[in-house]
């Protein structure tokens, strides 16, 4: 069996220039082009922002306003008067009192706020932004590591398909082999047309099979593409070829345990959990207090550069809420349900991330298993089939039993490099239930 497959993959393009990639480079490529993973890195970019807008709340808060007022109403009047520095003893008349003439303000304001106490208001804000942001991280780990999966199983597929096509070119042109020997033996006189005419409707199935196997190749290329984030009419050369793997030694339950720290949603779950606890203490902060300072500058002014004054104010206030309807309470219990769940959504979690990584195990185990027993079917299947080759060259074999070989051999075949494929993606479905598929694993060697 051909150990690359650059002409296979490259047949229908050989007129496109094109560029020899690696499963590696395939792997970087679809971190850099594919749509999901830059839509996860686009939503842990706003997290982050998230984290400095609700940051924020820890610093004074600064307003200015300009604004111009117009008015004859007696209060408007007397009160502008009065901050813009113009009241004379003549307002004090009665007329003037009761009906003044209009008066223009303009009012130039500075205010700060700073909270001095909130209850850990902002506190836990910030902390439930920055858990936000963690889980935001986790579910972009994971997005990548499903792209990578993605790509690994499209590679093989392709590399598979290829073989196939190989496999099944193989086949065909042993069909034909025998079909010139059933020829010469008729021509001998020693079989009939039956023989031949087998033989022929066993070379159109296996031409048939050839046909099947190049539309899977075409669908794998395009479906690796996408994968990839590229157009899916992209002609590519894969360098390397359908190999088995050499598996570690290592054991499920070193799996399990990498996965339980490792695995995103393993890590997602935690972090709910503690997101959910924070909301407990962020409710009963509600029956605390809180206390903030403001500070106002202001400038009034009869027009806009001229005739006004100044004046400025300090002042601390309090709020402390008594009572809501026991709006609180309700929120308190609320949170606090909520936090079981989260609790349970995790031991839940853990559960399933170990079944996952059992059973990723298991596949891979069985696909490493079948490998093996594969390769000596393929090599019984050749040995049978040369020797019933040559006992029908001879005329003591029938066309049954060579037609039978020749179909044992491209089924022995297909099953061999079915295996290794599925050892292949196996290894990556392990690592990706452990939590540790990266672009520089190992299983991309």
């Amino acid at each position: 069996m051909k150990k690359t497959l650059p002409l296979l993959v490259l047949a229908p393009y050989l007129c496109v220039a094109q560029d020899a990639i690696s499963l590696k480079d395939a792997v970087h490529m679809a971190l850099d082009n594919n749509k999901s993973v830059a839509a996860s890195a686009a939503a842990g970019k706003a997290a982050e922002s998230g984290v400095a807008r609700v940051r924020a709340g820890k610093l004074p808060r600064v307003d200015y306003t300009e604004s111009w007022t117009r008015s004859d109403n007696p209060v408007f009047v007397f009160s502008s008067l009065l901050t813009q520095h113009q009241f004379a003893a003549q307002n004090f008349q009665l007329g003037r009192l009761n009906r003044p003439d209009f008066l223009n303000n303009f009012q130039s304001q500075i205010t700060a706020d700073q909270a001095l106490y909130d209850a850990g208001e902002t506190k836990h804000a910030v902390r439930a932004a920055e858990l936000t942001k963690n889980m935001t991280g986790e579910e972009s780990r994971r997005i990548q590591m499903e792209t990578i999966a993605a790509v690994i199983r499209c590679w093989y597929d392709v590399l598979l398909s290829a073989e196939q096509v190989d496999a099944t070119g193989e086949a065909m042109r042993s069909a034909e082999a025998d079909l010139e020997r059933a020829r010469a033996i008729r021509s001998a006189g020693m079989s009939t047309d039956a023989d031949v005419l087998s033989i022929r409707v066993h070379l159109a199935g296996v031409h048939e099979r050839q046909i099947r196997r190049g539309a899977d190749l075409d669908v794998a290329r395009a479906a690796l593409n996408d994968a990839l984030g590229l157009p899916l009419e992209t002609a590519h050369i894969l360098t390397g070829g359908l190999t088995p793997l050499k598996l570690a030694a290592e054991m499920p339950a070193e799996y399990e345990g990498k996965a339980l720290t490792d695995r995103p949603e393993a890590r997602q779950a935690k972090l709910a959990a503690a997101l959910a606890e924070n909301r407990v203490a962020a409710a009963r902060g509600g029956y605390l207090p809180q206390v903030g300072v403001h500070a106002a500058f202001e400038a009034d002014r009869q027009n806009f550069y001229a005739r006004g004054g100044a004046n400025w104010l300090v002042s601390i206030g309090l709020r402390w809420n008594l009572f809501n309807g026991d709006g609180d309470k309700a929120r308190i219990a609320e949170s606090t349900f909520a936090l079981r769940r989260s609790e349970a959504e995790r031991d839940r979690a853990d559960s399933a991330i170990r079944l996952q990584v059992r059973r990723a195990f298991a596949d891979l185990r069985a696909a490493d298993e079948r490998i093996e027993v594969a390769r000596a079917s393929v090599a019984e299947a050749e040995e049978s089939l040369r020797i019933t080759q040559n006992r029908y060259a001879a005329g003591i074999g029938n066309v049954t039993d060579l037609l039978r070989t020749e179909t044992a051999v491209l089924e022995a075949r297909t099953q061999h490099l079915a295996a290794i494929r599925d050892q292949r993606v196996s290894a990556a479905l392990l690592e990706l239930a452990a939590g540790t598929l990266s672009a520089e694993s190992e299983v991309l060697n």
